[in-house]
Formats: C-alpha cells, structure tokens, sequence
C-alpha cells in the first residue's frame, strides 16, 4: 500500500486517505463502502483546505482562528490514521469486517465534532479576511515569492572564503598574543567575542582556532557549550571534547570531580580552547575553576551573546572584550552578489538599486544576508519579485536584535514548500548544537512518513534531495564533509538562532514535544502527544500522556529511559548515545507493530537485536556498535525481514567460522559491509581457527559466493581492507552477475598492481576509490566504461602519478557524466 505524506501542515490526511483508498478495493469491505467513500470525501475536503491555508500567497501567516481549525483537523487525521492502521494491521491475521462499521460510526462522529467546532468559527474567520481584504485595498498587496534553484550553501570548508573575515581575525590574534608569554602575566590569555545571534562569532572564532590550534600547544580543543543550568552536564561536555573521545570515568562524576579531571588534563600544559556560546555568568563561574590560573603561553577564546558573561570571564584572566561588528554595506554586498552572481560585477545594473534596500534591512548580519540570499537565488530577471521580498521583510532592523533576526528566518521559512517545512521543523527534536548525521536523519524523515519517492529514485535518495536542498538554502548548515569523496555533505548542524526558530514554531504547532529543556513549554498540555524529544537530564512525567506519540528520540546518558509499553504508535525509535540502555530496555519492542525505524548508537550495555524484532515487516534497524560485534539473533537471519545496519571495525573473514560465511550471503537486505582481508593477522585475533590450506580457499569461495548473493539482493556499499598480495585476491570474479547493484566501492591498504577486470562488470557503481601501484592504459579503460561512474578517488604511486594522471584526466573529461576526479600521489 502506498502511503501519503505526513506533514506539519496536513498532519497524517494524507496517509488516512491512502488507507481508505485500500479499504475501498477490497472486496471483504464492499458493504460499507458507501460509508467509506463519503469519509473519504470529507477528509479529501479537509486536506484541501489545510493546503490552501499553508500554502496561501494572500496570507502566509493564518490568524488565531484559522490556526485554531487547523489543529483541530490535524489532530484529527492523527486520530483517525493510528485507528485506520490498527484496524488493518488486525484485519491481516483474522476477520475484522464486521467491526468496520463501528470504527466507521467512531470516525463519523469525531469528524462531526471537529466540523462544528469550525463552523462555530467559520463567520469570525470570514470576517477577518473581510477585514484583510479591506486593509489590502487601501495600501495595496504583495504575493509572497515561489523559489526555484538556491543559492550555493557555505560549509566549514569554505567559511575561510566569507567576506569581512580576515580584519577582526587578526585583531583578535593580536589581542591574543598582547603579553601571552610575559612573565608578568603568567595566566592564560583570554578574549571574549561578545555579539547578538547571526552575527557570524561561531565562525569567527574557528576561524582563529583553525589558524593557531598547531604549535605550540600541546592541548587544543573547540568546545560547544550546552545550553542548560545543569553545571554538572556543562563540565562533562568539556571533558569529552577535551579528552576528544568518549570516556566511561566521566560519565558517572559529580561537579567536584569533573572540576579536578579537567584541571589535571590542563595542568603544566600551553592549551589553547575556544568556549563556544557561553550564556550563564554561574555557568562561566564553574567553568573557571577547572582552568589552571597558571598556564603561561595559553589562550582562551569564548563566544557570547550577553555582555555581564564577557565582562566576568575577562576579569578572570584580565582578558579582552571584543565586539563583533556588522558587516560594513561594502562586505555585505560582497557576500551577497557572491552566493547570487559569483562577484559583484556580474549583478545587474538593474539589481543594485533594490539589492541595496534589502542588504539595509539585513543590517550587516551575515545568517540575514545568507538567509535572503537562498530565497533570491536565480532571481536576476524577475526584478518585481525582489521588490515583494524587500517589503515582505518587515520594518528596518534595528541594532542587529534577536527578534528581527527571526524575522528574516521566518520569511526564509515561509518561502519554502510544504514537504521541506516538515523536514526542516522536525530539526527541533535534535539538542541545540548536536551534529546531525545526514543518513540518520534522511532515515528518520523516511519512517516518519515525510518523504515522497520520486520517480526514477529510491525513497533515501528522495529524501536526500530534501537534506540537499536545506542546505543549499542555508538553512541547515554542513558540518562534515564525505573524507573518501569529498563532496558530499556527511552531517550536518542547524544555527541557534534557526534553532530557536524551529522549536518556538514546532512546540506551537504540537508538532514535537521536548522534554528535559528549560524554558520548553507545551502551550497546550490537554493536546495529545505526536513526537517526543528527551534530553538532558529528562524524565517523562507519569501527568504526561505519550500514547499517541509516532516517534521518540531520546539523547545522552542521563536520561531515563522510559518503558516502551507507552508507546504503542511508534514509528521512529532512536537512541543517541545512551550508554545507559540495556537489553531489558527493549522488552516488548515486537509489539510495536507501527515501528519502521530503530537505532541505537553507542549503546555499550545492549548485547544484541531483541529477537522480537522479527515480528517487525517493514522495520529498518541501525546499529553503531562502538567496534564491538552485536549478536543478531537466527530467526532475524530466517526470515530476513528487515533491514539491517551494523557500524564495526571491519570483518575479517579468516577469522570467521565458514558456517558463519555462509550465512552472510542469507542477510538479503544487507546494504553495507566492510571486510578485512587479511590472512596474517589470524594468529593475532581473539577466535583463532586452526585451518588448513584448503580449508581456508573453502572460506574463500564460501564468502565470494556471499558477496554475490548480497549484490543481487541489493547491497550497495562495500568497502574492503587488503594486506598483503593484494593482486591475488581479486584474481577472481566478485561480481560476476551484470544486475549487480552495487553504487559504492572502497579498496584500501595495500596498492594493486592492476584494476580487477570484474570492477568492469559493476554498472551501477557511482563511486569509486582505489589504491594503485600505476593505473594501465587497461585500467583507464574499464574506469572510462563505468557508466555510472561520479566520484573517483585514485591513491597512485609517486613516480608513476603524472602520466596515469595526465590519462585519466582525459578519460574522464570524456565520460558522459563528467565524474570528480581525486588524484593521491602516494
């Protein structure tokens, strides 16, 4: 059955609707389906008119009784999707006909309550577009702009190239060095770039870092400060950024503790850190105590908002304020005609004028001027339109504010089409700061019911189009680049002040809900619950009823976990770093019969897949497994009935058992793998098999033949590790089936000689990295022949570099799709 969209504007109607469509050509129902069809027709109307009102050019933000209609019929198409699916999920193992008409009679009647309810506010309604429509005709209208293509995103990499940059970037390394290794002035040195949101200190700030982290500081760390009152969560996010890796002795430490283990990574060291988004003076007070007073030569750098934070961090260290400044009118139209012409001279004429009123009401914020410049991205020729957008802005800012920041965001988001207004609230359940993984976050959309597949692709490539275009407006911003690659977006992080935005609206909404963050409140805490973020130190209240939720997301390792008996709905089930899940936490997950998507990261404590996971049909289950193999239990590997994603080390198939590489080929929805292929470390590992020679081409050919089995059933990734005769191991055919869907390949460790002639057979391949001694003119060929073929990355030998280089060059400037080309001179 395909399902429709949930949305943040249409709730789940659209799914509702798919599920009456089915009911409707079965022939078990055929008796009620006059009943169905005139549900149908009702929810068809209501699905109309929450489009309208979202996507309404004449009035982009509803008024409180138009709002108050379209909660009360999101809410309902909630409802009436969890009873639909309940129904169907029974009526597949018994006959659930005759109770059809009674959920019918149910749906019938919380349809004609929430219709009176609107009709009781539909001539207030009428009245206020009368009055709308009369304000419109004294002062005139605009229409809110549709956006096409955007403009470029910035990430880290490039954030180096950003205008305006380089003058406050030197005068802070000058404040910096002022007296840093005087003998009079043994404490570190400190400056304190203190600013509103948007104003660029972030990356202002990594920019210093980036230029001086080296020599001679032998410590060296960026570190985000959560936002939150909790002192003791504060100093245990510093320590792991400082330790840069997760450490079990911190986890379980009191304040005191934590004081003293920073304090002694510190001590008798030149460090150098940057405190990112400081926003508690009790906080910094903390802080304080945990840096050595002694360092001479080290330097601190902190970020805030707020000028008493600033103030006491430098009366510490008798450090520095400095004042970000907004961009000057000359930066700011650089940066602007950057992200929309390339330069400056390439703006129309006929654009400057106007370009200059709209860079006023940005104020010389560069999130405003990024923000502005995704919604006018290919916009050179519709000069009308950039009028509507400077007088859709809103009044002149004034002294930079937080409030008129999000102004400017809010038009951004008004901009958008409905689908990414769902992907981009949903943001709000990540914590303020948190790196976003692209392929988590794309699968959680996936089972949220978010993302349509397009034709012509596959639902996550759907669903990554979406990532792309939230970062091409720069709405989201990269955070990690692809390292084998290069070019593709791997994680990505959402600026504070958007972040702000996004909870404000989607808490409003009912759209998630957020424990654990102070401040956070549900306006209505009557409204049922849809979506759950728990965070922090967080608790789910015994008053709080998490029946209806469809997802819950829980981070960190101070949360308590909650039993999952609560949330039958389930959709989406996703731990992120909780150490503290245990196997016994995951009891009673077979019932959640909803679940499409779970994932634990980091979960040290769970052994292995609960075997209930099988009664699950269409669940997808990622695991990040921190090296360690997780079990997954025979009756999963029987029936192969979801899909499955273990993150380990590498599996080194000489240290495998051969009835366990038989039983790799059965995992037919397995997407990625990485292996080991090295048989001089077996004496090394902790399981040796004593095995003969023969036994051992016995694993060998038992695990090609797996290999082959998993490309016909669709694995897509494959990465391998080889040691030592390279060249001998790839002798034969891995992939002699043409269907073979394989789109990512990595070989690593030791050079081939030569490219595999089976590498040639791999038609789907759209990546390809290699290690080689010299790629042959042979090679050149099967690599020209990929038809495919996007990315590739060669390691070559040194000597032999240039010329392979010089010929791989020309073969794929002549290859139809033009792949990147990443050249290694080893």
């Amino acid at each position: 059955m395909e399902e429709g969209l949930v949305s943040a504007a249409t709730g789940a109607l659209q799914p509702a609707l798919a599920k009456l469509a089915a009911l409707l050509v079965d022939d078990e129902h055929k008796r009620s389906r006059g009943e169905v069809e005139l549900l149908t027709r009702e929810l068809a109307a209501m699905d109309a008119f929450l489009h309208t009102k979202s996507s309404s050019e004449e009035d982009p933000v509803p008024g409180m009784q138009d709002k108050a209609c379209m909660h009360e019929i999101r809410e309902l198409s909630y409802d009436i999707d969890d009873d639909l699916g309940d129904f169907i999920t029974e009526a597949r193992v018994c006959d659930k006909s005759a109770e059809l008409t009674g959920l019918l009679d149910k749906m019938k009647a919380m349809l004609g309550r929430t219709k009176a309810r609107h009709q009781m506010i539909a001539k207030a309604v009428d009245d206020l577009k009368e009055q709308v429509a009369q304000v419109a005709d004294r002062h005139g209208h605009s229409k809110r702009p549709k956006t096409d293509r955007r403009a470029p995103a910035v990430s880290d990499d490039d954030a180096s190239k950003l205008v305006g940059l380089d003058g406050p970037k030197q005068e802070i390394i000058q404040l910096l060095a002022a007296g840093s290794d005087s003998e009079s002035t043994p404490n570190p040195n400190l400056v304190a770039v203190v600013g509103c949101g948007g104003m660029g200190k972030t990356t202002l700030a990594n920019q210093v870092y980036q230029q001086l982290k080296g020599r001679p500081f032998s410590c060296h760390a960026f570190c985000s400060v959560p936002r939150t009152s909790d002192k003791v969560q504060v100093m245990r996010a510093i320590y792991n950024q400082l330790k840069s890796r997760y450490s079990p002795s911190g986890m379980e430490k009191d304040l005191p503790q934590l004081t003293t283990m920073i304090s002694d990574l510190l001590q008798d060291t030149r460090y150098f850190i940057v405190l990112d988004d400081i926003r508690d003076v009790e906080i910094w007070k903390v802080i304080e105590c945990a840096f050595p007073t002694t360092s001479s030569g080290s330097k601190i750098i902190i970020t805030t908002r707020i000028h008493a934070v600033a103030q006491s961090c430098c009366s510490t260290f008798s450090g520095h304020v400095y004042n970000i400044r907004p961009l000057s009118m000359v930066h700011s139209r650089q940066l602007f005609y950057a992200r929309l012409f390339n330069s400056e001279e390439k703006c129309p004429s006929y654009l400057q004028g106007i370009s200059g009123q709209i860079l006023d009401k940005c104020a010389g914020l560069p999130l405003a001027i990024i923000a502005i410049s995704g919604v006018l991205a290919d916009k050179a020729s519709e000069n009308g339109i950039w009028e509507q957008v400077k007088d859709s802005i809103g009044r002149v800012l004034r002294n930079s504010s937080v409030e008129d920041m999000v102004n400017i965001i809010s038009f951004s988001y008004l901009d958008l089409p409905p689908h990414l207004k769902t992907c981009l609230l949903y943001l709000s359940i990540f914590p303020e700061g948190h790196i976003i993984e692209k392929e988590n976050l794309i699968r959680r959309w996936i089972g949220e019911g978010f993302i349509q597949k397009k034709s012509g692709y596959t639902v996550y490539e759907s669903g990554e189009m979406c990532f792309n275009d939230l970062i091409n407006r720069s709405l989201i911003q990269a955070a990690k680049m692809d390292e084998t690659f290069g070019d593709e977006v791997e994680s990505c992080r959402v600026h504070d002040t958007v972040h702000d935005f996004i909870v404000s609206k989607a808490v409003a909404e009912n759209f998630v809900t957020i424990v654990g963050v102070p401040g956070v409140i549900n306006p209505n805490p009557k409204a049922k619950i849809r979506r759950v973020s728990l965070q922090n130190d967080g608790e789910i209240p015994l008053s709080l009823d998490v029946s209806s939720a469809r997802s819950l997301h829980v981070f960190g390792r101070t949360v308590k976990i909650p039993s999952l008996s609560e949330f039958p709905l389930l959709r989406v089930l996703d731990f992120e770093d909780c150490s503290q899940l245990e196997d016994d936490h995951l009891a009673g997950i077979g019932n959640l019969v909803h679940l499409k998507y779970l994932r634990f990261k980091h979960a040290k404590a769970v052994t292995k897949i609960p075997e209930q996971v099988a009664r699950l049909k269409h669940l997808e289950v990622d695991v990040k497994a921190n090296g360690k193999l997780m079990e997954i239990p025979m009756t999963i590997q029987e029936r192969v009935v979801c899909y499955v994603t273990l993150h380990v080390d590498g599996l080194n198939i000489y240290t495998q058992s051969t009835e366990f590489l038989k039983r790799l080929g059965q995992l037919k929805k397995l997407r990625k793998l990485g292996i080991i292929w090295n048989m001089y470390d077996m004496g090394n590992c902790d399981v040796n098999f004593e095995k003969e020679e023969e036994e051992i081409e016995e694993d060998e050919e038992e695990f090609l033949s797996s290999i082959c089995e998993l490309a016909k059933a669709g694995l897509e990734s494959l990465h391998i590790f080889v040691k030592e005769a390279a060249d001998e191991y790839f002798k034969r055919s891995w992939f002699p089936d043409p269907h073979c869907g394989l789109r990512e390949l990595i070989i690593e460790g030791d050079s081939l000689n030569k490219v595999p002639e089976w590498v040639a057979s791999l038609v789907n391949l759209e990546k390809l990295f290699i290690t080689m001694d010299v790629v042959n003119e042979r090679g050149v060929e099967i690599l020209r022949g990929l038809p495919r073929l996007r990315h590739l990355r060669i390691c070559v030998d040194e000597d032999e570099g240039p010329e392979s280089r010089a010929a791989m060059e020309k073969a794929m400037e002549e290859h139809p799709n033009r792949p990147t080309l990443v050249w290694y001179d080893d």
